[in-house]
């Protein structure tokens, strides 16, 4: 649990102590892995005597790049781990082609999403096409011996921009229901003592008064609880 800025900041430099790097023919300080960094955010408030939770989760991702054997002149090792990189990004790509297909295909025709095919597009698998907004940051050389890869990096964020998520707020399911019989009552409120009243709509009243002074009870009670332990 991180409970300032400096926390993350820690956490963030013992991930990147664990990444590997090494020499190549093109970079010196080559990234031998890819690097996500998960932030977990429950923020819990009240909000006009109303409890209100809402959950959210940011992926900070960092790709190593593709690589060519014949510019790095990788061997051995570094060959292969440059074997296992570009085997992930084409993943990555293959995903990303066919989530961009599902959101500009009119058809209803299934579209299979393969994230089960790599560690890396399964741990994105919400920030690709779930409940969330995604940011793709491509670098690019200006160098003209990496035009090749160049023209490869544009081609995958052209792809990746046509991909149309639809994200909602992630709300506790309890605060929701909450909501809801809230605005139930405010309605069989204004029924009352109208010429629809009657003795059913009165329980009904009753009958979601009291559950939604249980569920918030029971709502705040959780919270007190969880700021206890921290």
């Amino acid at each position: 649990l991180c409970m300032d800025y400096s926390d993350v900041e820690e956490l963030m430099a013992r991930g990147n102590s664990h990444r590997t790097t090494a020499s190549t023919a093109m970079n010196d300080v080559s990234s031998r892995s890819h690097a996500i960094f998960t932030l977990n955010f429950t923020q819990a408030k009240f909000i006009r005597d109303l409890p209100s939770e809402t959950v959210s989760k940011v992926n900070l991702v960092d790709l190593a790049g593709s690589e060519r054997a014949d510019s790095t002149k990788a061997t051995g090792q570094r060959l292969k781990e440059g074997g296992h990189i570009n085997k992930s990004l084409v993943t990555l790509g293959t995903v990303i082609s066919a989530l961009a297909e599902l959101s500009t295909s009119n058809s209803r025709k299934r579209v299979f999403i393969p994230y089960r095919d790599s560690v890396l597009t399964w741990l994105l698998r919400d920030s690709l096409g779930g409940n969330s907004k995604t940011i793709m940051i491509a670098t690019i050389s200006p160098a003209e011996c990496n035009y090749g890869e160049t023209l490869s990096t544009l081609r995958y964020a052209n792809r990746a921009k046509n991909i149309i998520n639809k994200p909602t707020i992630n709300e506790d399911p309890n605060v929701k229901l909450i909501k809801e019989l809230r605005e139930e009552i405010a309605r069989l409120r204004s029924r009352v003592g109208g010429d629809d009243s009657s003795t059913q709509v009165m329980e009904k009243l009753q009958e979601n008064e009291a559950r939604v002074k249980f569920l918030t009870e029971e709502w705040t009670e959780k919270w007190k609880e969880t700021q206890l332990k921290f």
